[in-house]
């Protein structure tokens, strides 16, 4: 065995070069010892660009474009997707829309344009309400997850024959159908408030491996993620027995470890979720999912690539003076490369899962004038108190001395598969636990091992939530979409006036509660009964009111009013019901008002009143001396100052008693007067 099969590469830490992150990625310990060509060749890829990996606002818009690279999901994530179709018939437009170019869980929630909606079990949208109108749904979503065998969304392959059919099913790809029918031009803003709605959801993504149980479940645990991707074709490209399973257990066991967060509730240690594209850049991707364990990956002398756990573990290797030939130390204090406080960014839950600031760990402007802070920045953490672990432990290590070592190698204090080592180097360093933050270099030719790192305590990962998490910035609330106000304080009153011809007409006039001068209102009226439809009017802002047109003399009518803002509608308000009156003045009394009885009928007999607004009469027959209680038998119209009778029938046998009662056109009555008695055989 060479000195250089001894050589571990440690390929992602805190301290780890882009070039050493670069190599496990490119064919782990090739630049070390490849050749000049192959380390050229790598070069060259290396300076090839890339797209980073998405920040979480990235996933906001659904993509067209020819041939999107295919979205990956890991965890529990929100985004949209890309579109592979977009077509429209009889007035319904079909989108289809890929959010995974692999199997998912699952999708948790639908979302159209940040707005959360309901969906029934046929995936009818039926909340919000605006989604809905007299009836009639608007907008239905279907899922597909990515089985490998899926099947067609039955609705497009029905409406478009000869472009999609059974043979589309989209195998391996989790994706979504929106159909959206047209609304009405009147309510299209109060359907659709942001117009085409823009889908987007909270989707429970990849089933990963995971070595502790032998099963591929969906998980949310980092390093079960990062083992995966290590064995991706678009990442490691390396197998699963090239990977040392002992320590990707122990990592992803301690990912699942639970913690306290400041609420006093629990959650587990490094949990977390991202998405990327197959062309995003591999190497980002790692490290951010390498950051938000703390994992540190390394190649191990047998080849297979091991891990070392975001977790202290007591050092077993001790140097001091008996085996350190060269030791440096560099104590750290030049205000250029230390800081005063970390900032974190991280992607909430929360918030929609948008990026937002965290608490900030210590304090930035400490006797000082300017600010000396840096910023762990992770989109894979989706936890306040997860941030603000990486924080502190960023704040440590960012201000902790460095050291560099070399001492004789011999196997007992081979370092090479340790993350901390002990340190005794008095007076400089008496008793000190050293992180390894370099590659591991082993010479056999003069038996040495050289490596470097950063002073830690032994309580590195020790985190007291209650007093070191600080309380995160607030949210941005969505608040929902509510329309334009329901109006208050409505009220109807029937008012007349003079028209052509000196007659009388009668109108609706509405009013409410004043809200704002750039709102109008819609009126509308119509009749209850033998009614052609409803008939309305729009009001000038800022006024507070509006008239009908003139309505049917002595008709019922009913009225509501609802708002208008911005091209859209409120709801209506309760119906209000009145009869329209053009003429408010009763007549004058009949005069020589009798009744006569006959077989099951009466006639009545009377001279109706010198008034030029008379219009007939109302005959009421009671079975006692009484108005109150007298049924309403019969209308009788005639003119003015004329003798006039009516013979009602359908009367019972016995003793009754009737009532004359003049109207005028619109129903308005003049005193009752008594008939006398009759009696009815």
């Amino acid at each position: 065995m060479t000195g250089l099969e001894l050589i571990p590469l440690i390929v992602s830490s805190i301290g780890t070069t882009v070039a050493a992150a670069n190599a496990l990625y490119l064919g782990t310990a090739a630049l070390l010892y490849g050749g000049l060509a192959v380390g050229l060749g790598f070069v060259s890829k290396a300076l090839t660009p890339k797209p980073s990996v998405p920040k979480p606002e990235d996933g906001t818009y659904n993509l067209k474009q020819s041939v999107p690279s295919l979205p990956i999901v890991l965890g529990r994530v929100k985004k949209a997707g890309d579109y592979v179709f977009l077509e429209e018939s009889n007035g319904t437009a079909f989108h289809i829309i890929v959010t995974a170019g692999h199997r998912v869980q699952g999708f948790v929630q639908h979302y159209l344009h940040d707005e959360a909606v309901t969906i029934d079990g046929s995936g009818i949208v039926y909340l919000p309400a605006h989604f809905v109108d007299d009836g009639d749904n608007f907008v239905k979503i279907v899922t597909n997850v990515g089985l490998d065998h899926e099947t067609d969304y039955a609705d497009v392959t029905a409406e478009f024959p000869s472009i999609w059919s059974g043979d589309h099913r989209g195998n391996g790809l989790a994706s979504i159908m929106m159909s959206c029918a047209t609304a009405p031009s009147k309510k299209y803003l109060n359907i659709y408030p942001n117009q085409m709605p823009e889908h987007s959801a909270i989707i429970d993504g990849m089933r990963l491996y995971d070595p502790r149980t032998g099963l591929t479940a969906y998980s949310r645990n980092i390093a079960l993620m990062r083992l995966w991707h290590m064995t991706s074709p678009y990442g490691g490209k390396l197998s699963l027995s090239e990977m040392y399973l002992p320590d990707w257990i122990n990592a992803a066991n301690v990912c699942d470890q639970l913690v306290t967060n400041r609420s006093g509730g629990s959650e587990r240690r490094y949990w977390g979720g991202l998405w990327f594209r197959a062309n995003s850049d591999q190497v980002e991707v790692g490290r951010t999912l390498d950051q938000a364990a703390e994992l540190v990956l390394y190649e191990r002398a047998d080849g297979m690539i091991g891990v070392h756990a975001g977790e202290y573990v007591a050092p077993t290797k001790l140097f001091d003076r008996r085996n350190i030939i060269s030791f440096g130390l560099n104590a750290n204090v030049d205000p250029s490369t230390t800081v005063l406080a970390m900032r974190g960014r991280f992607t909430d839950p929360s918030d929609l899962y948008n990026t937002n600031d965290a608490a900030i760990y210590g304090n930035p402007y400490v006797g000082e004038d300017t600010e000396r802070t840096s910023t762990v920045d992770n989109v894979a953490v989706q936890s306040h108190n997860h941030i603000q672990r990486l924080q502190k432990l960023a704040y440590i290590r960012r201000n902790a001395p460095r050291v560099s070592i070399t001492a004789h190698y011999d196997v007992d204090n081979d370092p090479s598969y340790d993350r901390f080592v002990r340190i005794q180097y008095g007076p400089k360093l008496a008793d000190a636990v050293v992180e390894i933050t370099s590659k591991v270099t082993i010479s056999l030719s003069d038996m040495t091992v050289t490596f470097s790192g950063i002073v830690v305590p032994s309580d590195l990962y020790d985190f007291n939530a209650l007093t070191e998490e600080g309380t995160p910035g607030s949210s941005v609330v969505v608040i929902p979409h509510a329309g334009a106000p329901i109006p208050t304080g409505f009220s109807v009153v029937i008012q007349q006036e003079v028209v052509s011809g000196g007659s009388t007409a009668a109108y609706a006039l509405a009013t409410w509660n004043h809200l704002s001068n750039s709102l109008t209102y819609e009126f509308e009226w119509e009749k209850t009964s033998g009614s052609t439809g409803p008939q309305s009017a729009i009001s000038v802002a800022p006024n507070d009111q509006v008239r009908s047109g003139y309505l049917a003399d002595g008709t019922q009518y009913k009225f509501r009013l609802r708002t208008w803002a911005g091209g859209a509608s409120s709801a209506w308000t309760a119906y209000q019901t009145l009869t329209a009156t053009a003429d408010t003045t009763p007549p004058g009394v009949v005069t020589g008002a009798s009744a006569t009885g006959g077989v099951g009928q009466g006639t009545y007999n009377w001279t109706a009143p010198n008034s030029a607004n008379y219009a007939g009469a109302r005959l009421y027959v009671n079975t006692s001396n009484t108005f109150v209680g007298a049924t309403l038998m019969a209308t009788e119209y005639g003119a003015p100052s004329s003798a006039d009778s009516h013979i009602v029938t359908g009367l019972t046998a016995g003793t009754k008693y009737g009532f004359i009662v003049a109207i005028n056109a619109s129903g308005v009555a003049a005193a009752n007067v008594a008939t006398g008695s009759f009696v009815v055989t």
